[in-house]
């Protein structure tokens, strides 16, 4: 299983993040940060540097979506 360096895609589309900032809470580098749109609404930042891609972001998200690796999007 090749290792990627890129960090997990949390959400493609804001249909796919309601807010609940779960991934935030349970990140333990925290490398997540929630940041406000346009809009007012809380959406989740992922920042590179910090991100040990241990994809419990993505395990705790209740969304359901097929959520890929950038390097995995082509």
């Amino acid at each position: 299983m090749e290792k990627t360096s890129k960090s997990p895609i949390l959400y493609s589309s804001k249909e796919e993040c309601c807010g609940c900032a779960l991934c935030c809470a349970v990140c333990p580098s925290q490398a997540i940060n929630m940041e406000y749109d346009t809009e007012g609404f809380l959406y989740p930042v992922i920042d590179e540097h910090k991100c040990i891609k241990c994809k419990k972001c993505l395990k705790i998200c209740f969304f359901p979506k097929k959520t890929l690796f950038k390097a995995e999007r082509s």
